[in-house]
């Protein structure tokens, strides 16, 4: 693999300053040649000079903040400069440049299965920046379509590793626990993207919902879900207040029972604490046994 490192070039604002005397020169070496006796020879001396001049100022080129310049001799990697300012090096060296600054993508609206088979629509934001801008041009093609793909693909992977909604206890899914699954996207995104000198700094679920034709009756299933856990809560509160009433009374000495008014007065109750609608009042002018 080809690792960066760093190529040393010359003080750009010195040799600008230079170039920029020796065109000058030569400028002046055709000025003066009007009035000489060697008119050709002179002024083809400083026609040269001024077309060497122009060529050596080609080695001139500019490095912003953030951005690195690759520089190739003849298709031989020779270096990456980083220092931001004005640099000179050789005219025939290649210098292409690649921006170190940090990017945003997110994923298109992928449609895939989650873990127990169910179609969902899911899409990430990845937020990478290059590290190495000599893998980044020279270990993988269009580096930029490549994070691309792979981020993609990573989460494909993810998605079918996860349900959507836990139905088991412990169980991770992409709706509960977003953190852990983020987490989990990103290292898979930077196995995928380190080849290319990538640096994945963060990763997280934009968009997550089940498909159009099953969204209605995962809908109706989550609330049906939640109708039992609300019935599970509601009939162990009143179990509670039911064993509660019971133990007050008779340690209270209020009143006795036996099995069957016991089982009597615990329906009476449960149907007070676990109906829908508000219990209605009956005089009782009997007994239990008449």
């Amino acid at each position: 693999m080809i690792k960066e490192f760093e190529f040393r070039t010359l003080p750009g604002v010195g040799m600008l300053a230079l170039l920029l005397s020796v065109f000058g020169g030569g400028l002046y070496l055709i000025v003066t040649a009007l009035n000489s006796e060697n008119e050709k020879l002179m002024i083809g001396a400083g026609l040269g000079v001024l077309v060497v001049a122009l060529l050596l100022m080609t080695g001139l080129f500019m490095i912003a903040p953030n951005t690195s310049g690759v520089m190739t001799l003849f298709g031989q990697y020779k270096g990456t400069v980083r220092t931001p300012g004005l640099h000179y090096a050789n005219p025939f060296m290649g210098k292409e440049k690649v921006s170190l600054r940090v990017r945003n993508f997110e994923t298109t609206k992928l449609k895939v299965n989650d873990h127990d088979g169910n179609p969902i629509e899911i899409a990430a934001v990845v937020v990478w920046k290059v590290v190495d801008a000599a893998e980044a041009l020279f270990e993988v093609d269009h580096y930029e379509d490549y994070v691309k793909v792979q981020c993609e693909s990573a989460l494909r992977n993810l998605a079918t590793a996860f349900p959507y909604d836990a139905h088991q206890e412990n169980q991770k899914s992409l709706r509960a626990n977003a953190v852990e699954v983020a987490a989990q996207l990103k290292l898979e995104i930077e196995e995928r993207v380190m080849k290319a000198g990538i640096d994945v700094i963060e990763s997280r679920i934009s968009h997550l919902a089940y498909s159009p034709e099953i969204a209605t009756v995962m809908l109706q299933r989550q609330q049906a879900s939640a109708i039992i856990a609300a019935r599970t809560k509601i009939v162990e509160g009143a179990v509670g207040m039911v064993e509660m009433a019971l133990e007050q009374l008779s340690k209270k000495g209020i009143v006795e029972f036996d099995s069957e008014r016991k089982a009597a007065m615990v329906s009476n109750l449960l149907v007070v604490l676990c109906g829908e609608r508000g219990a209605q009042a009956v005089v009782n002018t009997g007994t239990l046994y008449h």
